[in-house]
């Protein structure tokens, strides 16, 4: 069976790596904590001592790990994948990284002869623990055919927005509208709160109404009830992918006011409670002043 060298092990890669196991792939995984693999281990996978040591003879290596500092880590450090590959392997980035990281890391690694895929990707852990992810590339679309079997198992659907870059660029775009939309309900609920509404009428009404996107429904009635436990998107990660969208916003528009007012809140919500959930933006703009 083909081998897979899975990189990071947080709340999405490791129902991502689980998937390899169960398509019946040969998996060797690595992560800044070996406790998070035990139970992979014991199905099967591969402990390795680094990423260099994980990627000896993969046919693929894809990363999912929490920024451009780690992703450029467990790639092109000493013992990063990139040490070991061999000429034409798989780079499947699942990271969201910043724009400019995504073309630096594919200029460098195919100048290595290696095949750079940009796949970020959406959806909830439970999601990548079922196979159900949408994957959002940007590759060129030999190299993309030559990754599709490395990619089944994780996702459910491909998008493919084009060049390397693309894929990232509309991750960033999804990800900032989705701190735009929870920190506006976290004001829409605070101001509920205040002019005194039923806030379970509020809830329920907010969930199922003409605004009930997808964040809207996961945090409206979490915001109300004050319920944060199982975080499964933090407010450091948010603030994080904010951060990198706003910077390539910068280069392409005069103006982005309300993008930077989501940054803002999420520098907030992060130093309140980096690890907490995203939703705990209510804790923030409902303190008194």
């Amino acid at each position: 069976m083909p081998r897979v060298a899975f990189i990071g092990l947080g709340r999405m890669g490791h129902g991502m790596a689980a998937r390899y196991l169960d398509a019946g792939f040969t998996v060797a995984v690595w992560n800044r904590s070996k406790a998070k693999a035990e139970d992979l281990i014991a199905r099967g996978a591969l402990w390795a001592t680094s990423p260099e040591d994980a990627a000896i003879d993969a046919d693929a290596v894809v990363t999912m790990v929490a920024d451009d500092e780690a992703s450029r880590a467990v790639w092109l450090t000493r013992d990063g994948a990139a040490a070991t590959m061999k000429a034409g392997t798989l780079a499947i980035e699942c990271s969201t990284v910043s724009y400019q990281h995504t073309l630096d890391m594919a200029r460098e690694l195919q100048s290595r002869g290696l095949i750079y895929i940009d796949c970020p990707v959406t959806g909830l852990p439970e999601a990548a623990a079922a196979g159900k992810l949408t994957l959002l590339v940007g590759a060129d679309s030999a190299d993309l055919d030559k990754a599709r079997p490395f990619l089944a198992p994780i996702g459910s659907t491909i998008r493919h927005f084009g060049a390397v870059g693309t894929g990232t660029v509309f991750k960033l775009i999804n990800n900032l509208i989705g701190a735009v939309q929870i920190a506006s309900l976290a004001e829409g609920v605070a101001i509920a709160e205040q002019a005194g509404l039923d806030m379970k009428l509020v809830a329920e009404a907010l969930g199922t109404g003409a605004i009930a996107s997808p964040q809207v429904i996961r945090h409206s009635k979490r915001m109300v009830e004050r319920n944060f436990s199982g975080a499964s998107f933090t407010a450091a990660l948010r603030h994080k992918d904010a951060e990198y969208a706003v910077r390539l916003a910068e280069t392409l528009l005069p103006g982005v006011p309300v993008s930077r007012a989501a940054l803002a809140a999420y520098d907030k919500a992060r130093a309140h409670a980096p690890d907490g959930d995203e939703g705990q933006m209510i804790e923030i703009v409902s303190r008194p002043k």
